[in-house]
């Protein structure tokens, strides 16, 4: 798992440089040209989130002691990708204010502030999505937890089964050795009592012979 969170990080590294060198230049270019570049930033920032999304899910499946390295990682990677869409909103919408300062002249000091005014909720916006990406990293992260404590219980649960298991076959065992018991108990009692009658019928046999023997003198 480790090994594909490193060719990603790999990828990511080399786009991400790509995309800078890409954003500085678009300030200084125009027309057509201008156009198409920021058409090419914009994939491979999709690209780049992409790249973001297998890396987290790549984390998930971490053994849980080497996570925090990587969600460490992670997370550092995720702030390059902000500061690089701040860049390169910035670097278009400096390209829409040379447009409009060409065509609108006397114009220029209202699209600047249309531009301050632009920035200030790009701002807002990146400041509401990383406390979204805030939400879902805690989400994550209380999904992670459920889902230890759902394991324990299950290995506890199957414990217990065990457990119940061998306190049955004791419990077949106790009973089995009971009723060998019970028989063998029943067996010297009436061994006994045979024992008693043929001493009494011995002992009935000797005063009879005795009897008859006197009698006959």
């Amino acid at each position: 798992m480790s090994s594909d969170f490193e060719s990603y990080e790999q990828d990511f590294g080399t786009i991400t440089a790509e995309i800078t060198n890409k954003v500085g230049r678009i300030p200084k270019l125009s027309g057509e040209e201008k156009t198409q570049l920021v058409l090419n930033v914009d994939k491979q920032l999709e690209e780049v989130r992409e790249l973001l999304e297998q890396m987290d899910l790549e984390v998930r499946e971490i053994p849980i002691q080497s996570r925090a390295m990587y969600n460490s990682r992670l997370k550092s990677y995720k702030q390059e990708m902000e500061k690089l869409e701040k860049d390169f909103k910035r670097s278009r919408i400096a390209y829409s204010d040379e447009v409009r300062n060409e065509l609108l002249g006397d114009d220029a000091s209202s699209s600047e502030s249309q531009r301050a005014h632009l920035l200030d909720n790009t701002e807002k916006l990146e400041r509401s999505s990383r406390r979204l990406e805030a939400g879902y990293q805690i989400a994550v992260e209380t999904e992670q937890v459920g889902q230890e404590i759902l394991a324990n219980l299950h290995t506890d649960r199957e414990k217990i089964q065990r457990a119940r298991e061998r306190l049955r076959e004791t419990d077949a065992n106790l009973g089995k050795s009971s009723r060998i018991l019970t028989g063998m108990l029943r067996r010297i009692i009436q061994n006994r009592i045979l024992v008693f009658i043929l001493g009494a019928i011995i002992l009935l046999t000797i005063i009879l012979v005795i009897y008859f023997n006197l009698r006959g003198h």
